[in-house]
């Protein structure tokens, strides 16, 4: 159950807001209102369907103005920590962030920081063979189905002259991650996205065959899970990988 504005009760547990949140003198306020609401809510002290106070409670207890309450409750709506909405029973409303929020924000993390090329492709090396095991495992027959059909998109992309696609091939990676059926693992996997296909385009601009190998390698590595074979699918991946890391070694 949400919170009442006045804090009686929050998810059944007697609390006062009241007592939450203390008025913030320095920097951007709207942002240490922001880094507040994070603390409390990382604690424990507000969870998800807490409803938070009113703009105008919100802002006589940060000593804040409501315009900068509410920029502060669009920043924490825009990092997926509360929920607002509009309406008699509307509010701000603390949520639980979901595995593609997350993902994204450790996606950007790693797209701002300086993460170079060779960085992202030793990780995926220590990462990706390190779960060929549970792959072999896992891996059903909709998941061997579906990293067969993206190997004859890459064939189709090849055979007809457009080339090699990185798309392709980190969709195929992350569909691989997917294959172990452990969320955390596949959630991991697709935060390198977007560093993966930089890498691999860097990787290709070095070595134009790296695509077709890669491509052909990804088929014997389907069939080795097919087969459950741990040894043939972790040395096709070791193999695989590694030529990479080679071409985007740094001096």
């Amino acid at each position: 159950m949400a919170s009442q504005s006045d804090g009686s009760t929050v998810s059944g547990k007697p609390r006062e807001q009241s007592e939450m949140f203390g008025k913030v003198r320095a920097g951007r306020v709207s942002n240490l209102i922001v880094e507040q609401i994070r603390l409390l809510i990382s604690e424990g002290q507000l969870v998800a369907g807490d409803r938070l106070p009113s703009e105008r409670e919100l802002g006589e207890r940060f000593g804040a103005s409501r315009v900068t309450v509410r920029e502060a409750l669009k920043m924490l709506e825009a990092t997926g920590l509360v929920t607002i909405k509009v309406g008699a029973r509307g509010g701000a409303f603390v949520t639980a962030p979901t595995s593609e929020r997350v993902g994204e924000g450790i996606s950007d993390l790693l797209r701002f920081s300086v993460v170079e090329p060779s960085d992202v492709t030793e990780a995926r090396q220590v990462f990706e063979i390190s779960i060929v095991s549970l792959v072999c495992r896992r891996a059903d027959e909709t998941d061997v189905a579906e990293l067969e059909e993206i190997c004859e998109r890459a064939e189709r992309s090849l055979e007809s002259g457009e080339g090699y696609s990185v798309t392709l091939s980190a969709e195929f990676h992350v569909r691989v991650a997917r294959a172990t059926h452990n969320p955390a693992i596949e959630l991991l996997a697709r935060t390198f996205h977007g560093p993966m296909l930089r890498s691999l385009m860097r990787a290709q601009e070095e070595d134009s065959l790296v695509g077709v190998r890669g491509t052909a390698e990804h088929r014997q590595f389907v069939e080795a899970v097919r087969m459950r074979d741990v040894a043939a699918a972790t040395a096709v991946m070791t193999a695989h990988l590694a030529r990479t890391a080679e071409r985007l070694r740094k001096d």
